[in-house]
């Protein structure tokens, strides 16, 4: 924790800010401190707590959460009720993704716009399917029942921020899972390339695609933590139409979240357990982070482009909700947009 002086303000903060985390660090500490929260929260390490400015102090459960936008907060608790799911290591914390993906896709959901506001982004979407999943949604998706991964348990485990059910132009029952990032300069890397239990005389994350996919048990993921990664890559693998390009796993960076995420989705897709016929993947932003830039062009390069999977920015979102005139949906716009500094 490094404590800085800006514009005579002194700001609790990580060490290891890029320009735009600091910026909207700098800013979402100060919407909190607008709040009336002044006190900052802790965040444990080594033993020892730390304070920091961004996170919030401990909360009253008997309270609604700061962060969540006030007109949907019962709507998130109902349902939560229906499909309880797990609370981010750092939903409290005032750049919390989580949060923010809540925030940006609940008020959408729950106006009666939500088909006009997504097709901005999803043209395909005709209506949303409500009488699928709840309304249409869940948040934390993972396609429970079929655990199509193996790798799903209480602590961890593949799942999607958020998944909306729709009906395309054509009447067919889709899924739209969507992965939302606020400040991260990453997506999450691969778990059994940094294991202190990998072999590395065994667990060749060296190895070309090609090499690991014809010898699975290179991966330590599919030799120890029996996942099924590889199962589903080698059945799909026309979709990793360039994996030649790479002669080192292309999985162990970032793109190791969008790969998984990519899997548990064609294992719906192909599933006849659960009724969709098509599902789709993207990835929402904010408009400024562009640390995630290279993982997702060269992901994108490793898939030749399909358009199963897209990228947008959440103010493509917000700009459209703005157009329908709407007074609900324009005081959520103003609202968004303010707290997590959309210009």
């Amino acid at each position: 924790m490094i404590v800085e002086t800006i514009n005579g303000k002194k700001y609790r903060l990580p060490n290891s800010l890029n320009a735009f985390q600091k910026e909207l660090y700098v800013h979402l500490i100060n919407k909190k401190w607008e709040m009336g929260i002044k006190d900052p929260g802790h965040h444990k390490y080594d033993g020892e707590l730390i304070p920091y400015d961004a996170i919030l102090p401990e909360l009253d459960g008997n309270k609604p959460h700061p962060l969540v936008y006030r007109p949907i907060a019962e709507n998130l608790n109902e349902h939560a009720n229906k499909f309880p799911f797990q609370q981010h290591k750092f939903f409290n914390h005032m750049a919390s993704s989580q949060a923010a993906n809540i925030n940006l896709f609940l008020p959408i959901i729950y106006s009666n716009r939500a088909e006009s506001v997504l097709q901005s982004v999803k043209p395909d979407i005709r209506d949303i399917a409500v009488k699928e999943l709840d309304n249409g949604y869940r948040i934390e998706y993972f396609d429970e029942g079929l655990s199509s991964l193996g790798d799903k348990n209480q602590s961890t485990g593949t799942d999607s921020d958020i998944a909306i059910a729709y009906y395309n132009h054509e009447g067919e029952l889709c899924l739209w899972l969507i992965e939302h990032k606020l400040t991260e300069a990453e997506f999450t890397t691969c778990g059994g390339y940094r294991s202190s239990g990998r072999d590395k005389k065994k667990h060749l994350c060296e190895s070309s695609f090609n090499t690991i996919l014809n010898n699975k048990d290179l991966c330590y993921y599919h030799d120890k933590s029996g996942y099924n990664y590889w199962k589903i890559t080698e059945k799909n693998k026309a979709f990793f139409k360039n994996d030649s390009a790479w002669k080192s796993c292309p999985f162990k960076g970032g793109m190791n979240q969008l790969w998984r995420n990519q899997l548990m989705g064609l294992a719906i897709e192909e599933s006849t357990e659960l009724p969709y016929k098509h599902v789709y993947f993207s990835v929402v932003h904010h408009p400024e982070n562009h640390a995630l830039d290279k993982t997702l062009e060269e992901y994108k390069e490793l898939i030749a482009n399909n358009p199963n999977f897209s990228v947008f920015t959440s103010d493509k979102l917000v700009a459209e909700a703005k157009k329908q005139e709407m007074p609900r949906l324009n005081t959520w716009a103003r609202w968004y947009t303010e707290l997590y500094n959309i210009i």
